[in-house]
């Protein structure tokens, strides 16, 4: 993994997992489920975006060497299993790119 996408993932993972700290405490607290809603929906949002940190860094070392190599149905139908999973991989990376 490249070093800068490996301090972005935990960076990022970092954050959720403080996030999701919070989120526990307000379901201990019974705070008002819209509120948690809210909050359940950032962490998913979070964690998307990790998702699209590790593709980029896919694409750009695991998938592009496998290519090189002559592998391309192989990783493409890989990739094409992991689009099914996953929105981020498909989705916009942020509201503003909508």
């Amino acid at each position: 993994m490249k070093a800068s996408h490996k301090q972005q993932a935990l960076n990022r993972l970092k954050t959720v997992r403080g996030h999701l700290d919070s989120v526990i405490t307000m379901v201990e607290e019974e705070v008002y489920c819209p509120d948690l809603m809210k909050q359940v929906s950032a962490l998913q949002g979070s964690l998307e975006r990790v998702n699209r940190v590790l593709l980029q860094n896919h694409l750009e070392t695991c998938f592009t060497h496998a290519v090189h190599e002559g592998r391309s149905p192989e990783v493409v139908d890989e990739l094409m299993e992991t689009m099914r999973y996953t929105k981020a991989v498909t989705g916009p990376a942020f509201p503003e790119d909508v």
